[in-house]
């Protein structure tokens, strides 16, 4: 009985020492192993053995960030066994920057890096998380000192590819990557922010004069080029008018010397058999026509008539009676 429950004990020690000694990795984590206190190997994901009591994961440092109850994010640094082989982000809080142009700004960073030497990650550094955090505050803080204000503003993409090619090179040594590096928010004083607002203020109220004034500019280039076409059409129109009326009257006069040209043909031909002048019959013709025009006033009471009227106006008698004959 003695025995079996001897037996019994060391079969549950060796049970217990052989599951202590399995190891499970999930995927894209490891663990350093080291045997007697010297590194031996890095587990892969999936199942491993390890000799226990000699072999021990060697211990490192992390950080995470949870919110609290009340919403606001709190980092944790813990010690643990596994190391995430996955691309991390840091946020870092925000810290006080001095620009170029002594304006005190505050900065808030991402910082998106990725393990790929896990050895390195271990022995080189001690602390690898809160090493990585001193190491961009300290960058950005020599970056933004070599900028001003409103380059730091709007260079953030500067910002960020002169960020990541410091820190991507000063932890290669660590055995990490970098790969991004994100300004959330840059937070001037309020004093400078009032000032910025006024400026834009003013830069918006000069723009809008500027677009009025431009505005009016070609309203009256538009009004006076109106004017000038209208004034032209006018002119044209006018012109247009005279010319057709003066085509009218041209045309009025051929028609009214054809018709008395036609007139005195047919005269001359009453009276070519006659010894009277067809022009001294025309002539008579118009005393006869002046005559009734200088009598048809209401106020005409007497009309002289030229003596020489009365041998043109005998002449006109005489042929009359020829053309009674």
């Amino acid at each position: 009985m003695g025995t079996t429950i001897v037996l019994c004990a060391i079969a549950l020690i060796v049970i217990i020492y052989a599951l202590s000694g399995l190891k499970i990795i999930p995927q894209a984590e490891t663990r350093v192993i080291e045997r007697l206190g010297k590194y031996h190997k890095t587990l892969p994901s999936g199942i491993n053995i390890i000799w226990p009591i000699i072999d021990k994961p060697r211990r490192v440092h992390s950080r995470f960030v949870r919110e609290d109850y009340n919403g606001q994010k709190r980092v944790y640094n813990v010690s643990t066994e596994r190391i995430d082989l996955r691309e991390q982000v840091y946020d870092f809080p925000e810290q006080n920057v001095i620009t170029k142009d002594n304006v005190t700004t505050r900065i808030n960073a991402l910082l998106y890096f990725q393990i790929v030497d896990p050895v390195k990650s271990v022995y080189e550094i001690d602390n690898l998380p809160y090493a990585i955090e001193k190491l961009t505050q300290t960058t950005l803080r020599n970056v933004i000192g070599e900028l001003e204000l409103d380059e730091t503003l709007t260079s953030r993409d500067t910002i960020n590819s002169k960020l990541r090619a410091v820190l991507d090179e000063a932890s290669n040594k660590w055995g990490v990557k970098v790969n991004r590096v994100e300004l959330q928010d840059i937070t001037p004083p309020d004093s400078v922010r009032d000032a910025m607002e006024q400026q834009m203020q003013a830069e918006r109220q000069r723009r809008a004069q500027i677009l009025k004034a431009e505005g009016e500019k070609q309203s009256a280039i538009l009004s006076s080029e109106g004017e000038k076409m209208s004034q032209i059409n006018r002119a044209e129109a006018q012109k247009q008018t005279q010319i057709l009326q003066a085509q009218g009257v041209a045309e009025a006069k051929v028609l009214q010397a054809k018709a008395e040209a036609e007139a005195i043909r047919n005269i001359a031909e009453a009276v070519k058999d006659t010894n009277s002048n067809p022009a001294t019959y025309m002539l008579a013709v118009k005393y006869v026509d002046t005559l009734k025009e200088m009598a048809s006033g209401k106020d005409s009471k007497t009309v002289y008539i030229p003596y020489e009227a009365s041998s043109m106006l005998g002449s006109l008698g005489s042929i009359k009676e020829l053309f009674k004959q």
